[in-house]
């Protein structure tokens, strides 16, 4: 099959993201990644261990968004295929990834349709704009029967530091402006995922809490493994002295722990589809059922309006 057409780009009211400042962060956290990037090992081993729970093997994967290929060497050490290809907006990341590496646009899949048996993502699809159709590409670059897992940063990461900056600014400057991105919820999630017309899907989410000494430690852990402010919408002028002093304020009143230190909730939806494939089960047609649950939970059937007995 010839390659797929490149997607027309979205239209400027859905560009949510500036995704070459997604790319310049990630290229930026090339050389600090293994110092900051905790949270991406630690959402692929999730993945892999997820993966593990399916008795079956994929002969070709693909790792969209691969970062430095946390996930694609988990998945390798398990012996799940024997092809996989690294993708990444940053060229120095992907190159430290193992398999067949490629500096490409989760955006823009380069890829035949039906040519993987399963795709994989761990931590990079909420910076898309257009992550409906992004999951549409996923979906047809899979072979029928194809898999597809992915973990994306939820809607509920980082509300404290969201809270704070809003009250910090406003007790500053007067106005507030946004800071952190607007991820994705559970209940959008699952509705995506139908859409895309996956079969089967599941959607789950998960919640880590890291604790810091003070914000700034935690703002340095963002920009070290490029996860900085990439909104196509962002403030362009650096932060006051006085606007960052109330921030660090604002933080500890409202979310300190009794130690003293400060807590940084990240959310993990967790994303779980198969292509459609001619050899799956498919739900059957209502009341072509042969037994009733009642007979089998032993119990009586009411029907509706009526009321129990004893």
């Amino acid at each position: 099959m010839t390659p797929r057409a490149p997607a027309p780009p979205a239209p400027n009211d859905m560009l949510v993201f500036d995704r070459r400042a997604v790319a310049r962060h990630r290229e930026r956290a090339a050389a600090t990644l293994g110092r900051h990037g905790f949270l991406f090992e630690e959402i692929a081993l999730r993945l892999a261990e997820r993966l593990d729970d399916i008795n079956r093997q994929f002969p070709l994967i693909l790792d969209l968004g691969a970062h430095d290929g946390a996930l694609g060497r988990l998945v390798a050490a398990g012996g799940r295929g024997t092809g996989l290809v690294s993708t990444d907006l940053s060229q120095h990341l992907v190159a430290r990834a193992p398999g067949l590496r490629l500096v490409a646009d989760e955006e823009w899949l380069p890829f035949a349709d039906q040519s993987f048996d399963l795709v994989l993502s761990a931590g990079s699809l909420h910076w898309v704009n257009d992550l409906p159709g992004t999951l549409i590409q996923i979906r047809d670059v899979l072979k029928p029967d194809g898999l597809f897992m992915a973990s994306l940063i939820g809607g509920g990461t980082l509300i404290e530091l969201r809270q704070a900056f809003l009250a910090a600014e406003a007790r500053v400057e007067g106005a507030a402006s946004l800071h952190v991105s607007p991820f994705v919820d559970l209940r959008d999630a699952a509705g995506l995922m139908q859409r895309a017309g996956f079969a089967m899907p599941v959607v789950d989410l998960e919640t880590i809490t890291v604790t810091y000494a003070d914000v700034f430690a935690l703002m340095r852990d963002l920009k070290g493994m490029g996860e900085a402010n990439a909104l196509a919408a962002r403030r362009r002028k650096p932060l006051r002295r006085e606007t960052l002093l109330a921030l660090a304020e604002e933080y500890q009143a409202r979310f300190a722990l009794a130690d003293g230190r400060i807590p940084a909730t990240f959310e993990i939806v967790t994303l779980t589809g198969w292509a459609p494939g001619p050899d799956q089960p498919v739900p059957k047609r209502p009341g072509s059922a042969k037994s009733r649950l009642a007979d089998a939970l032993g119990t009586v059937e009411v029907g509706t309006g009526e009321k129990p007995g004893r």
